[in-house]
C-alpha cells in the first residue's frame, strides 16, 4: 500500500520533483500547490455546494508555457485524499499547439509521489526528438 502524506510534506515532495509552479484545483482554486489545495479543502467543509462522494481530488498546471503562439505541455494530476493525508494515483500530460489541438499524450497511472517523473522526465514523455536535418549540399554540374 502506498504511503499517505500531510499536505506540507506532500507538496515538498512534489517541489523536489520540480512541480513548484501554479496550479488550480477541480479547476477552480488556483495559486501555489498549499494554498490552491487548502482554499479547495476549506471551501469543501463550508459546504459551499462542492460535491466531493470521489475522494480524488485534481489538480492541474502547466510543465511548459512559453508563450501564446507556441506549444504547451499540461499535466493534470489526480491526488488520493483521504482524512487530510494525499498521495498522487493517475497523471496525464498532454501537449497542444497554440490552437489547443492536441498534439501528443500520455498517461500514467498506479503512481505514488515516490514513482512520479521529474518535470523534464514528464515533459520529455510528450515532445518530439528533434530531427536530424540533412545538410544542404549544392547540387547541379560543376566544371
Amino acid at each position: 500500500m502506498n504511503q499517505l502524506y500531510d499536505l506540507e510534506t506532500f507538496a515538498k515532495k512534489l517541489k523536489d520533483k520540480g512541480y513548484d509552479g501554479y496550479f488550480q484545483t477541480e479547476a477552480a482554486y488556483s495559486g501555489k500547490l498549499i494554498e490552491s489545495i487548502s482554499e479547495y479543502l476549506k471551501a469543501y467543509q463550508n459546504d459551499k455546494g462542492i460535491p466531493n462522494k470521489n475522494p480524488s481530488i485534481l489538480l492541474s498546471t502547466y510543465l511548459q508555457w512559453n508563450g501564446d503562439d507556441k506549444p504547451r505541455v499540461k499535466c493534470n494530476l489526480y491526488i488520493k485524499h483521504e482524512n487530510g493525508t494525499f498521495d498522487v494515483q493517475k497523471m496525464d500530460i498532454s501537449r497542444t499547439d497554440r490552437y489547443g489541438q492536441l498534439l501528443k499524450k500520455s498517461q500514467l497511472t498506479n503512481l505514488s509521489i515516490a514513482t512520479i517523473p521529474k518535470v523534464k522526465e514528464a515533459i520529455s514523455q510528450v515532445t518530439e526528438d528533434p530531427k536530424q536535418q540533412l545538410s544542404s549540399r549544392k547540387r547541379g554540374f560543376r566544371m
